[in-house]
Order: structure tokens, then C-alpha cells, then sequence
């Protein structure tokens, strides 16, 4: 088993022994083996739904645990396949794609049409499959920051995916039009059965404030969690909240003091859990995105990212550039000792 003390170093302490007092654990729905039959029985997903969740939850190293490992791979179209699989070729392939989430013990796979429609009868029995339906194409010029719909749900279904994904850019211009499309593209998939995951990212030059990056602030991902759980996504994808107060900064919307100085302290766990709580108290799963590959510190901020995911109440950790950017046994040490994190019993909820 991975040390996990010694990777946090110097924030072991903080990290491991923080006690959340905003929201405490006790008002959340926290992942379990049962937490298909415990939070959401009695909703309204089509037992199909149920079904393919539970298979997620039952696959790779963390089955029968309710967390989720997953490694998503579709940077080939979002940051162009040269800067994304230059640094490892064999990730060309789409099969070295798939093999390195067996390998790796993942619960599942996510990527584009083309990758999992090159290799889907080959593997979408071996490992759960999710489709990414759009993605920001990078290749136009000058560079526009917009999601496009690359696939039908249909197309999903009949590859035999488990599960659907897709990305709005929540305060972007063309948010409207892409909360439209993945609202109809969502409610289809759960009448075939299929799982909906929203990557639920911000986008706007304004959410920058004086050398500050309020895109990874905890009120502003937090709203744009409360929106996915509203287009019903069964699992939200976020990244890490880094700081608060960006309604404040940016001087727009509607926001609270309560949110800064009670729910929501500085403490990086505090943040996350706020991140929880805005997904209708963990009815809808927080997966937190491990973020790019940068080196020699990868495998500590990884571990770090699944502590305060896990701590918060979150769903797991979907990482991928930081495991595909190494050779294949790097990648499979890396997404392991991620999912060490959540098999650890002395890894407690905060």
C-alpha cells in the first residue's frame, strides 16, 4: 500500500486529522458499497441507470467500495493529440488507452467516439466505457472556447457504454446553448439506461481578479455543481477548489456571507466539502479531476487531490494526463496509489 503520510509530507498532519464543521458528515450522503440502494432508490433513474452505476461502483481495484477511479482520455481533441500523447506515442493507440485503465484497476474508462468506437468490441465487456459527447476543438483559429457536440447518445448506447459525459463551460457566453444540449442529451441517456457525468467547468475572462483564478474558487464551482445536479448528472467532475470568494471579486450574482465565513473556511477539505454539499449533499457523486501532468510531484499531488476528495465526501478521482504522460507501469504506480487513498480504512471522512 502506498505511504500516504510520507507523499503528503508537511500537510499530513492538517490533511489527515481536519474535523469539518461547516457542513458536518453527518448531513451528507456519503459513498458506500449501497449507496445505489441507500441515496438513490427513490428517485426517478430508470433501473437501467441503477444497473450501469452499480457497475461502475463493481469494477477495478475499488469495486464494492463506492468510490470510483476513473482515467478519462480526451485530450487528443481538447489540447491536440501531439501535446497530449507526444510525451508517451504508444498512447496513439487507442487500445494502449484502454489497457492502461485495466491495468491500472480503474472502475472505467472515459473517451472520445473515435477511441472507443476503434477498440469497443474488444473491450466494453472487459471495463465499463463512458462516451464523451463534446469537446472544445482547438484546431479552429484564432482559438475559441466553446463545447461541440461530437456524438449522439445513441452512438454511446450502441458501442455499449455504461455512461455518458460531457462539459459545460458554466458562465461562458455559450453556456445557454450547451446547458440546452446536454439537458436532451442527458435525459435521453437515462432512457437508455446510461450514466450522465458533467464535467461542470467554468469559463470566463472576468473569473480572474488581480493575479487570482477564481475558476477553481468553491463558490463558483460549487454553483456550477448545484446546476449539474439540476440537468440530473448522476456524478459532477470538478476541479479542486484552490480558493474562495470569487461572486465577491468578479462583483456579480447572488452569494452570502455565511458561505465564507462558516461553511466554507479556508482550510482546502472545508473548500471541497462545500463542493459536496453543492451537489444536493453527495446525492450526486463529486469525482474531483486530478489535473496536467507536471513531473517528479505527480504522484504526491495526486494522493493529495484523493485525501481531501476523499476526507470531503466526495466520489473518487478522475485523472489522466498525469498516468497516459509516463510509461504504462509509471501510469498504473500513479492511478494505484490514487486508489490506496480510498481503500485506506485510517482515511476517514472529515
Amino acid at each position: 500500500m502506498t505511504d500516504i503520510t510520507s507523499l503528503l509530507g508537511e500537510e499530513a498532519e492538517s490533511l489527515l486529522g481536519h474535523v469539518c464543521r461547516g457542513f458536518p458528515r453527518e448531513q451528507l450522503h456519503l459513498p458506500g458499497p449501497d449507496f445505489v440502494e441507500r441515496v438513490l432508490i427513490d428517485g426517478d433513474r430508470p433501473p437501467g441507470v441503477l444497473r450501469n452505476l452499480q457497475a461502475l461502483f463493481d469494477h477495478g481495484r475499488l469495486a464494492g467500495t463506492g468510490y470510483l477511479s476513473l482515467l478519462p482520455v480526451d485530450q487528443g481533441i481538447e489540447h491536440s493529440a501531439g501535446a497530449s500523447f507526444a510525451p508517451n506515442p504508444i498512447y496513439f493507440d487507442p487500445a494502449r488507452i484502454v489497457e492502461l485503465a485495466i491495468e491500472g484497476g480503474c472502475n472505467g474508462v472515459a473517451s472520445t467516439l473515435g477511441v472507443l468506437g476503434a477498440v469497443a468490441r474488444r473491450y466494453a465487456h472487459r471495463i465499463p466505457m463512458m462516451l464523451k459527447l463534446n469537446h472544445n476543438e482547438t484546431l479552429s483559429y484564432p482559438t475559441q472556447y466553446d463545447q461541440t457536440l461530437f456524438a449522439e447518445v445513441e452512438q454511446a448506447f450502441d458501442m455499449g457504454c455504461v455512461a455518458v459525459g460531457a462539459t459545460i463551460y458554466f458562465g461562458s457566453p455559450e453556456s445557454r446553448r450547451q446547458i440546452m444540449e446536454i439537458s436532451a442529451a442527458f435525459q435521453r441517456a437515462h432512457e437508455l439506461g446510461m450514466v450522465t457525468v458533467l464535467w461542470a467547468y467554468l469559463r470566463n475572462p472576468a473569473f480572474k481578479q488581480e493575479g487570482t483564478d477564481y475558476h477553481v474558487a468553491a463558490d463558483l464551482t460549487g454553483q456550477a455543481n448545484h446546476l449539474a445536479a439540476t440537468l440530473k448528472a448522476d456524478i459532477v467532475k470538478q476541479k479542486l477548489p484552490e480558493t474562495n470568494g470569487g461572486y465577491r471579486a468578479v462583483g456579480f450574482g447572488h452569494t452570502h456571507d455565511r458561505v465564507y465565513d462558516t461553511l466554507a473556511t479556508d482550510h482546502p477539505i472545508e473548500l471541497a466539502r462545500y463542493q459536496v454539499a453543492s451537489c444536493y449533499m453527495g446525492r450526486a457523486g463529486l469525482i474531483n479531476s486530478g489535473g496536467g501532468a507536471k513531473g517528479a510531484s505527480d504522484l504526491g499531488e495526486a494522493v493529495r487531490t484523493a485525501v481531501i476528495n476523499k476526507r470531503a465526501g466526495g466520489m473518487g478521482l478522475i485523472s489522466g494526463r498525469k498516468a497516459f504522460q509516463k510509461p504504462m507501469a509509471e501510469g498504473v504506480a500513479l492511478l494505484n496509489a490514487i486508489q490506496d487513498v480510498y481503500l485506506a480504512k485510517d482515511v476517514t471522512i472529515a
